[in-house]
């Protein structure tokens, strides 16, 4: 009945949002041990891959069925390929610019989500909201420690890989809320398989059986985020969960330190205190904006 009062779940979909990135960092610390020998297509392609697998073992043929039919499928294949390019553009940038300058640079997705979303989703943005968000990003740039960024082009290349990113969010948003979280992982990572096929045969490289098994535990920790982060975005707004993407780089310097040795010195201790108050600052607002703002429809798709 359309008389009754939608139930809140922006707390939900924090919850979730914070564990998915949990799972994509983890994600990201298997591929960068994987990238220094093989290439991206190559990891890329066996990991969506398995991704794939796992949907179709989850939702069988009638998973299929309804993907097909799906009304957002035309707009699932854009984000697809919108991901390829951010990850294209993200690496090409990563043969000139460190970790630290690339994450910095990266991590301005948040805000331009937040931008974004004011924008094509007209979600209404508070000013504590906007703090939070600015908090959050000076807690990257003191944790980061970003060096002199001289050179434009790669800075140009991730800056645009991070807007790529930030339209993917958006759209997500804006994906018919009756599509399952199954059917748009499935044609997510249909997308990447069929792109990274083809330039596939040109850069396999042999690998042993430590490797593959690298692969597929990135696949399987990186759709287990995926399920989670696809979940989050049906229970709360953009400018919600933009800030929570912050929790990802805690995780990235941990992981670091742990696998890698990376001294965790006291500007990644302040920064991360900074990046916890800028998230916890936006669950608050969250909640408010929930207590008081006034019972809405759902979220539609615009028309194609």
């Amino acid at each position: 009945m359309t008389g009754l009062p939608r139930v809140d779940r922006s707390l939900q979909g924090i919850a979730l949002c914070t564990l998915a990135y949990t799972f994509l960092a983890l994600q990201d610390a298997a591929l960068k041990w994987l990238v220094a020998d093989y290439s991206v297509v190559t990891i890329l392609f066996w990991r969506s891959l398995m991704v794939v697998v796992a949907c179709l073992v989850l939702g069988r043929k009638g998973l299929m069925q309804r993907t097909w039919r799906s009304t957002s499928k035309r707009l699932l294949v854009e984000r697809g390929l919108l991901s390829i390019v951010a990850w294209l553009l993200y690496y090409t940038a990563a043969r000139d610019l460190s970790l630290a300058e690339m994450t910095t640079l990266y991590f301005s997705a948040p805000i331009m989500v937040t931008v974004l979303a004011a924008i094509f989703l007209k979600e209404h943005v508070s000013r504590w909201q906007w703090v939070a968000l600015v908090l959050g990003f000076i807690g990257v740039l003191i944790a980061c420690k970003p060096g002199n960024m001289v050179e434009p082009l790669p800075i140009v290349l991730t800056l645009l890989a991070a807007l790529c990113w930030a339209f993917t969010y958006i759209q997500l948003r804006k994906v018919d809320e009756h599509t399952s979280v199954l059917e748009q992982m499935l044609v997510t990572n249909v997308v990447f398989v069929i792109c990274m096929a083809v330039p596939l045969p040109w850069s396999f490289t042999p690998a042993p059986m430590s490797a593959w098994s690298g692969m597929l535990a990135a696949g399987l920790v990186g759709g287990i985020g995926q399920y989670l982060l696809f979940a989050s975005f049906q229970r709360a707004t953009a400018t919600v969960l933009a800030p929570f993407e912050y929790t990802g780089l805690i995780w990235a310097f941990l992981l670091s330190s742990l696998v890698w040795g990376t001294v965790m010195d006291m500007s990644l201790l302040v920064g991360a205190g900074l990046i916890a108050v800028s998230g916890t600052l936006a669950m608050i607002c969250a909640r408010q904006g929930a207590d008081h703002a006034p019972v809405q429809a759902p979220l539609e798709p615009e028309n194609s």
